[in-house]
């Protein structure tokens, strides 16, 4: 066993001591399909949350999408991100302008050629609104270009009271992920219209009071 491999054990209980990390599957068993699992965004602890909710025969091929300017910021958060969480390393902009601008979401679906499974975001960004803002188009073009990968939603209960935005240290309470029922893209139906059903699978995993 390797020390990312030990780290990863330390960390997936570390997170489920401070969080419960309770995986709720109550519209799909936890499967070793390959999935694309997307769900609200509130904190930097929310990929780390889904991670540690998964069994660990499905963490070791699942990939969570981080930032590339702040989980590569200092050489622990790169080490951590690369070698623990073998995470998809995304840009929040792009690098360049016209023609030769690289897609950002060449790496997403570079991960997903290889056979691995993701945890996204597709809000974009994080709010602490609670409701989650309008999905951006990344989730759409995944499922244009990977048809027969399972897209499963899922919500994410209480992390914002563990890490809220703007805060650094992490309180310890209960938080929940509970996994919905795959969805695809139908024939025919536009981006909008998927996107907007794609929130609401998620916004329906809400638990009652949550």
């Amino acid at each position: 066993m390797t020390r990312a491999d030990l780290a990863g054990q330390l960390l997936a209980f570390i997170a489920r001591l401070i969080t419960g990390a309770q995986g709720h599957w109550k519209g799909c068993p936890p499967q070793a399909l390959q999935r694309i699992y997307f769900a609200n965004h509130q904190s930097h602890l929310d990929w780390v949350l889904i991670w540690a909710s998964l069994p660990g025969e499905l963490r070791a091929q699942t990939r969570p999408i981080a930032a590339k300017d702040y989980w590569t910021a200092s050489p622990f958060k790169h080490w951590l991100t690369r070698e623990v969480f073998n995470a998809v390393y995304v840009s929040r902009t792009r690098a360049k302008e016209g023609p030769d601008a690289q897609d950002p979401l060449e790496p997403l679906v570079q991960a997903l050629q290889g056979g691995d499974s993701l945890v996204i975001f597709p809000e974009g960004t994080r709010s602490n609104k609670g409701e989650p803002q309008a999905f951006k188009s990344g989730l759409y073009h995944l499922a244009t270009q990977f048809p027969n990968v399972q897209l499963i939603p899922a919500w994410i209960a209480n992390v914002q009271r563990v890490m809220p935005k703007g805060e650094v240290v992490p309180v310890p309470i209960l938080c929940t992920v509970t996994f919905g029922a795959p969805m695809a893209l139908n024939p025919s139906e536009d981006k909008r219209a998927f996107l907007d059903r794609a929130r609401a699978a998620v916004v329906a995993l809400r638990p009652a009071g949550g």
